[in-house]
């Protein structure tokens, strides 16, 4: 498995075809507290850059983008019942959605952890 981030401050683990998506720590820093969550229902499309989920926090809704392109596996069904673990566990628990790919050459452009980290050290 390896991960990989974006400059949106979203984070992909690749596992083969699959894959699972979250935001950053940093991203639910900068959000604060998370109130709603809204992930894609199974078998939806996704482009990479496109629109693929909703965030909302006691500051701001934001969207969630695609780090690829894919088809959705899954929502992760516990951020409905509670938004809060994107605050609590990011990285782990609080994924939003798992996708397979549909073009893994698009993970060339993503960037690898020590790349992420200096990215948001320049923030």
């Amino acid at each position: 498995m390896s991960r990989h981030y974006t400059s949106d401050h979203e984070w992909i683990d690749v596992d083969g075809d699959g894959a699972t998506v979250g935001i950053t720590d940093y991203a639910q820093g900068q959000l604060g507290d998370i109130v709603f969550v809204e992930v894609p229902d199974e078998g939806r499309e996704v482009a990479k850059g496109g629109e693929a989920a909703v965030v909302e926090s006691v500051k701001a809704a934001s969207d969630v983008y695609a780090p690829v392109s894919g088809t959705v596996t899954q929502g992760n069904p516990a951020l409905v019942d509670d938004p809060s673990l994107v605050n609590s566990d990011p990285e782990g628990e609080g994924w939003f959605f798992k996708l397979r790919l549909t073009h893994p050459s698009e993970l060339e452009g993503l960037m690898d952890e020590a790349a992420y980290k200096e990215f948001v050290s320049g923030l």
